[in-house]
């Protein structure tokens, strides 16, 4: 049996339009036209639901704790939302013209054994996102708990939440997540409508109550920050946020028809993703400037902390509000990082790639929870490494999917390793990689090795250049060596 072959068996379509009540049945084959159905305006829901996480508050304190003031952290996290969000959608509309998953897209520059090496880094990002979200949802949930029923989810202090708490809302969140990753892109898309609704409420109730906590006239206090900050400020926000979705784009576009506009696409998808994380990273940073140590308990436990002075009527709907938030963006990780698992060829069905990636998470969110040193400073490097990878896979991307603007993705021909992908990927890797530092003292050994100590410590270190350099990298590589191994992308049959 060929692989294409297994993978069909594996991800056979099914006979008709998916209903949220089933279990969807395309793996990385791409969608039938018969099943295309629906607007560029509905991919608005699932990415403003990915970004109504309590977490985005706490991500003004994390802007902030780079060194920027107030206002320059408002400006470049909006800038890097923006920026990275962006690319996200214009990978999205890939998805709508071919009908396949992001990573099996890729497979038109990488070759089928080739894309496994990004195929592989993609895994590991939604994996790690989905681990980042739901042990912070039992990092939250627990601390809730534990003021609604001391006497049962408290310690001994009648604060600190017990292992059980943890456990529980871990539990919670983790098979509300694989469940719905189960039943696929349907399921997928009517939740994360419902959800938006439901957490915009309840966090516009939040930040009423927060209300009084919050400093407009902060906003221009503190000294600015270097340009090199600045620069690192907007290089961190784009890793935040987009650059950890990048590698899902056309896994949510790929059910609209083929015709749909690919500015429509890009739009919604970029204003859906970023107009939530935008409002929370004003109101984040305007409560860090009000209460600094906030700021600082917020950077270990975001929902915990950012609970501690709410009344007690409101911590259940808030506990909802934390947990719904994280879920579903740890919903569209599992559903992509299942379809990574088929890209790389792993004989699974879908569904059950999803149960294989839920004990991933299971594991990863017990280092999280029980051995990890610290949440920030672990974040931050799994962002930047992660970050620097998915930099250069996308400018491999973008430039094969300008390439093929007019031929089209011929995803049945291509080649068994795509070397100028491969090789570019690889370089700007590499160099990207040198050019990061991180406070996890056991994941700095391992980069910044292209930096001398004082730079490394000094205005250069700060601004983790090595994310953009790796895009910048990557894209002029493959621009220029791509056309030496294909100087014509062959359209597919029926579209000359």
């Amino acid at each position: 049996m060929t692989q294409q072959q297994s993978e069909r068996r594996h991800g056979p379509p099914a006979g008709g339009h998916t209903t949220a009540g089933t279990v969807e049945r395309n793996g990385i084959d791409p969608v039938p036209e018969a099943e295309r159905h629906g607007t560029p305006r509905s991919l608005f829901w699932p990415w403003a639901a990915s970004g109504l996480s309590l977490l985005s508050i706490a991500y003004g304190s994390y802007l902030m704790g780079l060194g920027l003031n107030p206002w320059q952290a408002v400006a470049t996290g909006v800038i890097g939302y923006v920026l990275s969000f962006v690319l996200v959608g214009v990978v999205s509309i890939a998805g709508a013209r071919t009908g396949a998953p992001t990573m099996a897209i890729g497979r038109a520059s990488f070759g089928r054994q080739g894309n496994k090496l990004p195929t592989l880094f993609s895994y590991v990002s939604n994996v790690g996102w989905e681990t980042v979200l739901v042990a912070l949802s039992s990092l939250g949930g627990a601390a809730i708990l534990a003021r609604v029923s001391p006497e049962v989810f408290a310690q001994p202090d009648g604060r600190s939440p017990t292992t059980g708490a943890q456990a529980l809302c871990f539990a919670v969140t983790a098979v509300s997540v694989v469940v719905v990753g189960i039943y696929g892109h349907a399921l997928i898309m009517k939740v994360q409508t419902y959800v938006t609704g439901a957490i915009t409420i309840t966090t516009v109730v939040y930040m009423a109550l927060m209300a009084g906590r919050v400093h407009p006239s902060a906003l221009v206090h503190g000294p600015p920050a270097d340009l090199g900050t600045a620069i690192g400020g907007v290089v961190f926000a784009m890793t935040l946020l987009g650059l950890g979705w990048v590698n899902c784009g056309a896994d949510y576009s790929r059910y609209l028809p083929r015709r749909s506009s690919g500015r429509a696409i890009a739009g919604w998808t970029t204003l859906g993703g970023v107009l939530a994380p935008v409002v929370l990273l004003v109101f984040g940073v305007l409560l860090n400037a009000g209460d600094p140590a906030l700021a600082r308990a917020a950077a270990a436990d975001p929902v915990g902390a950012l609970a501690a002075e709410l009344p007690t009527w409101f911590l259940v709907p808030y506990l909802l509000t934390a947990i719904g938030g994280f879920a579903s963006g740890a919903i569209m990780d599992i559903y992509s990082s299942g379809m990574a698992m088929l890209a790389l060829g792993i004989p699974v069905r879908r569904h059950l790639a999803v149960l294989v990636d839920g004990v991933l998470m299971a594991a990863g969110g017990w280092y999280v929870l029980f051995v990890s040193p610290g949440f920030f400073a672990t974040f931050q490097a799994f962002l930047s490494i992660i970050g620097v990878a998915m930099a250069g896979w996308t400018a491999v991307f973008l430039v094969e999917q300008w390439r093929r603007r007019r031929t089209g993705f011929a995803l049945a021909a291509v080649p068994a390793v795509g070397w100028p992908a491969v090789l570019s990927l690889a370089v700007a890797t590499a160099v990207g990689l040198g050019l990061i530092t991180s406070a996890d003292p056991h994941i700095a050994r391992v980069v910044g090795y292209l930096l001398t100590d004082s730079a490394a410590h000094g205005t250069l270190g700060a601004m983790n250049l090595g994310v953009v350099v790796a895009l910048l990298v990557a894209g002029a590589l493959y621009a220029a060596t791509a056309p030496l191994a294909n100087p014509r992308p062959a359209a597919p049959e029926g579209t000359r």
